[in-house]
């Protein structure tokens, strides 16, 4: 037997992304639980950086449905079969990959390498608050209102939700 360098999946799907973050961390798989997956996202959710996990095709579809409720608006590629015959790379928002991988069965199959862009920068002049302050004076609950704020404002979904906690006091 001799050994061939090969690709790696994580750089060769990076590489044809079109990501313009300026790093990125390579996670591997993510649990296959479903509370503990999106406990690690939950950790994962303020990096800065491109996030790349692996996963199968069984659990393709729940775990894209976790990343964009835990990640919000942001880019999703997801890459299948890459170096192989029905190799695929697809870009769309987060938000409508699980509908685009429902669409047609045969993007369910393969093995996925799935790239999220990073996190906004903090870019919070204020507005963040303001809105987080409105939302809160109507009612609703902190953790809704920090998910909402940062929908409307980009600002870190986990300052506003700090913030939200400080502001209850």
């Amino acid at each position: 037997m001799i050994p061939l360098p090969g690709p790696c999946a994580a750089t060769t799907a990076l590489s044809a992304s079109g990501l313009l973050d300026e790093h990125f961390l390579f996670y591997g798989f993510l649990p296959s639980k479903g509370g503990q997956r999106r406990q690690v996202l939950e950790g994962l959710c303020e990096y800065p950086c491109a996030l790349i996990f692996y996963e199968a095709p069984h659990r393709v579809l729940e775990t894209v449905a976790d990343l964009a409720t835990v990640l919000g608006e942001r880019t999703l590629v997801i890459g299948r079969e890459l170096t192989k015959l029905f190799e695929s790379i697809h870009s769309c928002p987060l938000p409508e990959a699980l509908d685009w991988l429902k669409e047609d069965s045969n993007r369910q199959r393969g093995e996925f390498v799935l790239m999220v862009s990073g996190a906004p920068a903090d870019t919070d002049d204020g507005e963040g608050e303001r809105v987080l302050k409105l939302l809160l004076a109507e009612g609703l609950p902190v953790k809704q209102a920090a998910k909402l704020a940062s929908a409307i404002t980009g600002v870190a979904k986990n300052a506003l939700y700090e913030r939200a906690l400080a502001l209850k006091e």
